[in-house]
């Protein structure tokens, strides 16, 4: 992990879970932190809380975002963007989820990271993170949070717990996520884009079943957040390292 000074960072879906988790951290590292959130009461609770900034962002409506980027820009920029904000869709048969669901989940978990990401890119490209100079130009990051749940080597692996799962739309917008994250990192070199998996992680999402604590789930979105624009990019990571596509 890269210590990094004058950061400023946006996670989306930030006022509860693995959002909340990673800003604190990320303050405690010291960063800026904008607390991205639907709804506006609990986003300022948040802020509030931590010591951090807030932002009303719904990832899925464009000029909930647009709005946003001119926030965060009239404040002075941004650094690095955690895409955190997802879905798990609805728990049915697979027999029984319809193409509605798979529009709803795939708006929030993958479509949302394209509007965003575009959005966000020319702040992103602005940033000075990492730079070392007054004319030094630094490296903007994106962390996309996905799963191994997309994971084709976890869910066809018999010895991994994503192999015992069949939730086809949260899995196939995951593993949509990640191939994102590789063909951003392909087609905006300039940046650091890569994708965390936070692991079986006890949270409302998942109605507190994972064995992982919240920090130990936020583990490998604070290392790709702290690396001050540096190391590699287009990679895919857990928190033990490099984790199987």
């Amino acid at each position: 992990m890269t210590e990094t000074q004058n950061t400023t960072t946006l996670i989306s879906g930030a006022n509860r879970g693995l959002g909340f988790e990673t800003a604190r951290r990320l303050i405690e590292a010291g960063h800026t932190v904008w607390i991205g959130a639907r709804d506006e009461t609990r986003g300022r609770e948040a802020a509030e809380k931590l010591g951090a900034r807030f932002v009303q962002l719904d990832v899925t409506n464009d000029e909930s975002v647009a709005a946003a980027v001119a926030t965060i820009e009239a404040a002075g920029g941004l650094d690095v963007l955690v895409n955190n904000a997802g879905i798990a869709g609805p728990f049915r048969e697979a027999s029984e989820l319809t193409a509605a669901d798979a529009e709803t989940v795939f708006s929030t978990n993958v479509i949302s990271i394209v509007r965003m990401t575009l959005a966000f890119l020319p702040l992103l490209r602005a940033s000075r993170a990492g730079s070392t100079g007054a004319d030094s130009n630094g490296t903007g990051t994106i962390v996309n949070v996905t799963s191994g749940m997309g994971s084709f080597g976890a869910v066809t692996d018999p010895d991994r717990v994503e192999s015992q799962i069949v939730a086809p739309l949260y899995q196939a917008s995951k593993s949509a996520v990640t191939m994102l994250t590789v063909q951003y990192a392909k087609a905006f070199p300039e940046l650091r884009i890569n994708a965390a998996d936070p692991g079986y992680t006890a949270t409302e999402f998942n109605n507190y079943g994972g064995p992982q604590t919240v920090t130990e789930g936020t583990d490998a979105i604070v290392e790709l957040a702290t690396r001050g624009g540096g190391g590699p990019t287009g990679t895919f990571i857990d928190r033990s390292g490099v984790a199987p596509f």
